[in-house]
């Protein structure tokens, strides 16, 4: 406590205009620097779970080249830095001057490969090779023998994974998920290295525009901890959602709590005053 109120005091004493984060907070730059972030963030997510999904099963498969091609993804992905591959997709016009996909698509890698398009393909890709682990452990931790039942009643491979495996292995997927959603979320701060105008880029610039370079930082990390408490919440609901299969008696909500502590005093103020 002691050095939380130092570093308290060592802020309010710095030549920082808090007016001017005030002011700043609601400026509508940061606001379509935050959208642009929420949105890289959720396309980014929708790739990397659904071809982590993919790269689960086939790395679970017994056919050994699809196993050692999605070893292989996995291998490089998690092997080499974001920021690596954003740059990577960023200059593919230093090995591939065109797009060429024949009479369906034709144009310049510059005009193809932009900021954002470069970002998306990155963070989607590298993303996917963590969502591979963790839909692969999720998978594991179904018992086999649900596996089993599903054969003996006559369903697929494909049908089993849909309709018995994967809803049982979501209660264990959905937690290292939230968490990866809300790291994407400041993740995704490195396509400004490319010139992409998400959140922290606009920071800089407005920084560097006014010189005020901490109380813009101090906006940008406010939109951040504003966006990720709301994800937060969101992913505490979901995983009480998927819990339901395994808990006979939920937890109670921070709210059902609140409401009961607020329940307790009245009763206990009530009796302290009949008393």
């Amino acid at each position: 406590m002691v050095v939380i109120g130092l570093l308290v005091k060592a802020f309010a004493d710095a030549a920082i205009q808090w007016d001017v984060v005030g002011d700043q907070l609601t400026n509508g730059t940061f606001a379509r620097g935050a959208w642009e972030t929420l949105k890289i963030t959720v396309l980014s997510m929708v790739i990397g779970v659904v071809l982590g999904a993919i790269l689960a099963v086939m790395r679970l498969s017994p056919n050994p080249v699809l196993s050692a091609v999605a070893w292989g993804y996995i291998w490089f992905f998690r092997g080499t830095p974001v920021l690596v591959q954003i740059f990577l997709w960023f200059n593919l016009s230093l090995v591939f001057e065109t797009l060429d996909l024949g009479f369906i698509y034709k144009d310049e890698m510059n005009d193809v490969m932009t900021p954002f398009v470069a970002a998306l393909l990155a963070l989607g890709l590298n993303e996917a090779a963590y969502m591979a682990e963790i839909t692969r452990a999720g998978i594991q931790s179904v018992d086999t023998g649900q596996t089993e039942a599903a054969h003996a009643l006559g369903m697929k491979g494909a049908q089993t994974m849909r309709r018995i495996v994967l809803p049982q292995a979501m209660r264990v997927i959905i937690p290292p998920t939230g968490n990866e959603f809300i790291n994407m979320l400041k993740t995704s701060s490195l396509a400004f290295a490319i010139g992409y105008g998400e959140l922290f880029l606009r920071g800089r610039q407005l920084g560097s525009r006014t010189l005020a370079v901490m109380e813009s930082l101090i906006v940008v990390s406010v939109w951040y901890l504003l966006l990720t408490t709301v994800f937060s919440i969101g992913q505490y609901y979901l995983e009480r959602h998927y819990a339901r299969g395994s808990n006979r008696a939920l937890p109670p909500t921070p709210l059902q709590r609140i409401k009961a502590h607020l329940t307790s005093f009245r009763v206990e103020s009530r009796v302290g005053a009949n008393a």
